[in-house]
């Protein structure tokens, strides 16, 4: 993911970096310390990286928010597919990997790496993906993942993480 932010703003579950690559915008979740307010750190004068800035914003202003972002170009067909499946789990709602899987035609660990390879979570929201029993991974592992993927879900009105 990005090894540089164009813009970077701080949030209540962490920090958020946005960069454009080639074209495409990066959003990566940073494990970083919470703040109490959620203000922009750094901003870049990237129209593109502008308008993510403050779609993100928004979002984390108001959850009923919806994003009006490009889909990422890059990308296996496969996971394209799945990124598509993804962005149709409504706000407030969760799939289990096995359920995005049988979407998908594919098998629940194929749809979870193509999960940790979202280029745009929050916009994708990969958040709303759990376990059949529980919350799930979120963020390929990194520390305090499943602290920021709790507070995405709360955020939506999530309080329950498994499958009914």
């Amino acid at each position: 993911m990005a090894t540089h932010s164009d813009a970077c703003i701080l949030t209540r579950f962490g920090a958020v970096s946005i960069a454009e690559h080639h074209g495409q915008l990066a959003i990566e979740l940073l494990d970083s310390a919470p703040s109490a307010e959620v203000y922009i750190v750094q901003q870049s004068a990237n129209p593109r990286v502008k308008n993510a800035c403050q779609q993100v914003l928004n979002y984390l202003q108001d959850s009923a928010f919806t994003f009006d972002l490009p889909m990422p170009q890059h990308g296996t067909p496969f996971q394209q597919h799945i990124w598509l499946a993804i962005a149709k789990i409504p706000k407030g709602q969760t799939r289990t990997y096995g359920e995005l899987a049988r979407i998908v035609g594919s098998g629940p660990r194929a749809a979870a790496n193509a999960c940790g390879a979202n280029p745009l979570p929050l916009v994708i929201p990969c958040h709303r993906v759990v376990a059949k029993n529980g919350i799930g991974g979120f963020m390929q592992g990194k520390a305090n993942g499943l602290r920021i993927k709790q507070w995405l879900l709360q955020h939506e009105g999530v309080t329950r993480f498994d499958a009914d």
